[in-house]
């Protein structure tokens, strides 16, 4: 099947192919780099990573690019808290923020665009939205005036009544208009800034986006993602700018907006104080279950977050490293089963991949407990195959590509696996010889380590429970 996504412009599955076959972008919305991201942070870049690849299998060529908000009143905050310029703060949580994906198992975009190094086409927007009459200039801000676009409100769904009501507490006394949103903001001399037409001042938050987007993936992209906290005011008024200040093109053809995560029934956050950093998750977990959680639900959906959700996907992912350890003797190519793609095709179906990543381990699990250790040639031929297809599978969600022994492992040094290995050994002669009260004696030895063994038919497996 070709590629179908919920669009969320239009409130609908559409069939998907770039404007330009040539050359297919997408955008996506990335952190305020001020402190170390939550997990629910992590939902977007690794949904739409693999959004990404799927996109460069079916179309060719992808510019996907993800941007970092480098200059902010949260991240001035911080520096000036610390005594240090903004960039101190900025470069420290970059860099973290890259370390939390690249655990998480997200390849970084082609393109990383960051707002203070884009100065100059914020300006030349701004500019051309004030002489446009989209926006105007008072006491050194420069604001956007919603009532100059009739199309605001098409991409929320929210009339301008209700969203002007919603924005009358404390109206600040320059609007013309109380909906009317910050595009530019004058900077006093303790806190970052850039000289332009209005003064020394500094960029609104909803501008940066729309001009790091237009610099490098043009006035019209394909794909606009990101959570769907973000749709108002966010992205409602980068459609808003971005249409005005191209004459009216369309900024996105299609939106995509991942689900928030849920923690003991709350929406996870730091004004809340509900947050699970990644950063202290994956020193706690196997970073890939981490990733599993948060492809077991579909992307538009929430998601609700626990221990619990953890440890049935490393229960999950031991099952299929196992798997593949029971088939380590098969030297194949990984391929791509169609039933995987065509979840895949079917907006994002993470949930559904799964589910045939499961099965595909079924039946290879199912094939060696009744061929024992000698299977025939045609179940060889068909365990072969399946393992080609579980790797496969696994690598289009990014997962499944350790080395068994390495995820069983959990970072656990060679001698101590010699040492459990040794034990699973000596619980196995002691069963042999009927000495059973040795081997209950090792096996609750082994439990109370975290040890989990399972007979299989090439013998007693063990590995570490989360």
């Amino acid at each position: 099947m070709s590629l179908h996504l919920y669009n969320s412009l239009t409130r609908r599955v559409e069939a998907f192919s770039p404007a330009d076959p040539a050359r297919t972008t997408m955008y996506v919305c990335g952190p305020t780099v001020y402190n170390y991201v939550h997990i629910g942070n992590g939902r977007g870049p690794v949904v739409f990573g693999v959004l990404a690849d799927l996109l460069r299998r079916r179309f060719g060529t992808l510019a996907y690019a993800r941007n970092i908000t480098d200059v902010d009143d949260k991240i001035n905050a911080a520096a000036a808290e610390q005594g240090v310029p903004i960039s101190v703060i900025a470069d420290r949580f970059t860099a973290a923020y890259r370390e939390d994906m690249a655990a998480l198992g997200v390849a970084p975009p082609d393109l990383e665009p960051a707002a203070t190094a884009h100065i100059p086409q914020i300006i030349e927007m701004i500019s051309t939205l004030v002489e446009r009459g989209h926006a105007y200039a008072a006491e050194g801000h420069v604001l956007f005036a919603v009532d100059r676009f009739e199309g605001y409100g098409k991409l929320s769904r929210r009339e301008l009544e209700d969203m002007l009501a919603g924005a009358r507490i404390e109206v600040a006394p320059y609007k013309k208009n109380p909906g009317d949103f910050v595009l530019w903001k004058p900077s006093s001399d303790a806190l970052p800034g850039w000289e332009s037409p209005w003064g020394r001042g500094r960029p609104g938050w909803h501008i940066e986006c729309s001009a790091m987007a237009a610099a490098h993936l043009g006035d019209t992209i394909d794909i606009h993602a990101g959570g769907v906290d973000l749709q108002f005011p966010h992205h409602e008024n980068e459609v808003a700018q971005s249409e005005c200040a191209h004459g009216g093109k369309p900024f996105a053809r299609f939106w995509l907006h991942n689900g928030m995560l849920n923690f003991d029934g709350a929406k996870m956050s730091k004004s809340v104080g509900n947050i699970a950093r990644i950063h202290d998750l994956v020193r706690e977990h196997p970073p890939e279950a981490l990733r599993y959680a948060l492809l077991s639900a579909h992307y538009r959906g929430p998601l609700d977050w626990s221990d619990a959700l953890i440890e049935q996907s490393v229960r999950t992912l031991d099952r299929l490293y196992g798997t593949l350890r029971d088939l380590a003797d098969y030297q194949v190519e990984p391929t791509i089963p169609a039933s995987v793609e065509n979840a895949l095709d079917d907006d994002l179906n993470t949930p559904k991949a799964l589910s045939e990543i499961a099965a595909l381990a079924s039946q290879a699990r199912s094939i060696l407990a009744n061929s024992g250790s000698s299977p025939g040639t045609a179940e060889r031929a068909e365990l072969a195959n399946l393992k080609a297809d579980l790797l496969g599978a696994g690598r289009v969600l990014g997962l499944l590509q350790q080395d068994p022994a390495a995820w069983f492992a959990r970072g656990a040094s060679g001698e101590d696996d010699a040492r459990i290995q040794a034990l699973v050994d000596a619980r196995v002669a002691a069963k042999q010889a009927r000495d059973f009260a040795r081997a209950d004696a090792i096996r609750d030895e082994l439990a109370a380590e975290g040890i989990v063994l399972e007979d299989t038919p090439q013998g007693v497996r063990w590995s570490r429970r989360a």
